[in-house]
């Protein structure tokens, strides 16, 4: 704890004096004598004194976790920023690329994880799938999803739906297409469980409608998850502006 190893959920580090709070999860991060090098690194859209966004690769974990602690986005922007209390206001799967917004003071935290909570953030992304003649798009997909014996992916359950998601197709070659996805809430692999569950399965993707390889397993650099945090747009708390931010990144459409 005194070298700053320990943190809240939240990714901010506790010292040895922090107040004990009831139901909270506590993370240390073992030092890792060999991390895997990344393919590619983060670029930083936007830096300012309250915000910086991130446009993430595929296959780079937004905080520490299992093999990779300094090669996080969290880590490597706090060394590279030198921003101690910089802390991710939310989360994107490690195989998923594109946006993460971080808080650059505590202070300021609690105000734009808020706008999440709420759901007043505007989110998009693009994904590449097979394409349904069947099945009418847009659409709005609800379900239940919760995890089961395999604790790393989720599934869809019977009960009362915690997870929306808005579907769109942008665009057609053959039998695959460039989707828009709009989250409405923020469950763990949603869209990735939405899609598969509407026989849709994103191009890429290890673990649905199929686990293919286990949660330590080797990434397949050359097949890379064809989903992209695309767009987020929200009125910034602090500062009253409109903010609005796409990604750089691209995923592989047009196909060749």
């Amino acid at each position: 704890m005194a070298r700053g190893e320990v943190f809240d959920a939240d990714g901010q580090p506790l010292a040895p004096d922090a107040p004990y709070r009831s139901q909270t999860r506590v993370y240390y991060y073992r030092q890792l004598d060999h991390e895997a090098p990344l393919a590619e690194t983060e670029q930083v859209l936007f830096a300012d004194a309250h915000l910086v966004v991130a446009d993430k690769p595929p296959f780079m974990p937004v905080t520490p976790k299992g093999r990779y602690v300094r090669n996080s986005l969290l880590v490597r922007l706090r060394q590279r920023l030198h921003l101690p209390e910089l802390s991710p206001l939310h989360r994107i799967d490690r195989e998923t690329s594109g946006l993460v917004v971080f808080a650059v003071r505590a202070q300021d935290r609690h105000a734009y994880q808020r706008l999440f909570a709420l759901r007043e953030v505007e989110k998009t992304y693009h994904a590449i799938a097979p394409v349904r003649d069947d099945l009418t798009l847009p659409r709005v997909h609800r379900s239940r999803l919760a995890s089961q014996d395999d604790f790393f992916v989720s599934h869809e359950v019977p009960g009362e739906p915690n997870s929306e998601t808005h579907i769109a197709l942008l665009d057609r070659a053959g039998a695959r297409g460039l989707y828009a996805l709009s989250p409405v809430t923020g469950q763990r692999h949603q869209l990735r469980v939405h899609l598969s569950a509407l026989g849709l399965p994103i191009e890429g993707d290890q673990f649905y409608p199929h686990v293919r390889r286990g949660a330590d397993d080797d990434d397949d650099r050359d097949q890379p998850l064809q989903l992209l945090a695309q767009s987020l747009r929200f009125v910034d708390p602090i500062t009253g502006q409109t903010r609005h931010f796409e990604s750089q990144r691209r995923l592989r459409w047009p196909p060749l």
